[in-house]
């Protein structure tokens, strides 16, 4: 008996070669990439670097000293309003396209694709295009000057009290039709049953869409969310392509200041400690849904 029993374990099967390749080989550039970078930013931000000397090691001292940066404040102040501005606008915006456009109609594609367009356009490109249209001589001021509102042209990327809205503006021009398209799939895997049971029970289309469709979406508003909020803080190239972070730092973001505190001041110590805030800041967010999210779920 024990010999039968002995048979008839299962017997530990073999990964071939070749899988373990494929599942080695991108762990490794992963880590290369991604991970060895991450934990060196992090002992960067306990030091004092310019790029060329030796590190030297400032424990806490460059968090200490954004506390009194007035920049940092600025910068901060203004990346929690673009995660406010840009991410609620362009979550409410594409969830709006998404409703829409989620019926397969005649002429629905052309509008899917005109929305999701600006996605695969250079972020440069495009803010340069939109640079050309907010100059004094621009199409956005022809065009209020033609239609008798000439007392509204606008310095837009000049002013203080305008450039950081201007900005915001292609930002977000760019990032609708991604979220519309995130937001299409989840409609699409709702059951049409539920729907049909709600008519029946004369649901309106605002009750339909509180107690059918919200919740419905509550996986796709997690990754939206996570999207929102990385692209939120990692903006960087359309700030910089129309304002460098100006005038006087009215539209400097955490990103924008990171650049410019590492790669032009040369003090790398103190961007990599900007970095870290970013990270942080990008972290709790998301995690902080998450888990308020299983806790829902459970």
């Amino acid at each position: 008996m024990a010999l039968i029993g002995s048979s008839r374990r299962p017997r530990a099967t073999r990964v071939p070669p070749v899988v373990l390749a494929f599942v080695l080989l991108p762990l490794l550039a992963e880590a290369f990439w991604v991970f060895w970078p991450a934990i060196q930013g992090f002992y960067l931000s306990f030091t004092s670097w310019d790029g060329l000397s030796n590190p030297t090691f400032v424990g806490f001292d460059n968090f200490t000293e954004m506390l009194n940066d007035p920049v940092f404040r600025t910068a901060t102040w203004n990346t929690v309003l673009w995660l406010v501005l840009f991410g609620g606008l362009s979550a409410v915006l594409g969830l709006g396209a998404a409703l829409l456009l989620q019926q397969d109609r005649r002429g629905v594609g052309f509008y899917r694709a005109s929305l999701f367009l600006p996605v695969v356009f250079s972020l440069v490109a495009t803010a340069l295009v939109w640079q050309a249209m907010y100059q004094p001589d621009g199409l956005i001021n022809n065009v209020l000057d033609s239609i008798g509102l000439g007392s509204w042209k606008h310095a837009w990327l000049a002013d203080q009290d305008t450039a950081f809205y201007a900005v915001i503006v292609p930002a977000l021009w760019r990032q609708v039709g991604y979220v519309m398209v995130l937001y299409i799939a989840g409609l699409k895997g709702i059951d049409p049953v539920l729907y049909e049971a709600a008519k029946v029970d004369g649901a309106s289309r605002v009750q339909q869409f509180r107690h059918i469709t919200l919740p419905q979406l509550k996986s796709v508003n997690a990754v939206v969310l996570s999207v929102i909020v990385i692209d939120s803080l990692r903006s960087f190239d359309v700030v910089w392509a129309l304002t460098r972070g100006g005038p006087y730092h009215s539209s400097e973001l955490l990103s924008t200041y990171m650049f410019s505190t590492s790669f032009q001041s040369l003090r790398l110590g103190y961007g990599s400690a900007l970095a870290v805030v970013i990270f942080l800041l990008a972290f709790g967010v998301i995690a902080s849904y998450l888990v308020r999210a299983f806790r829902e779920a459970d």
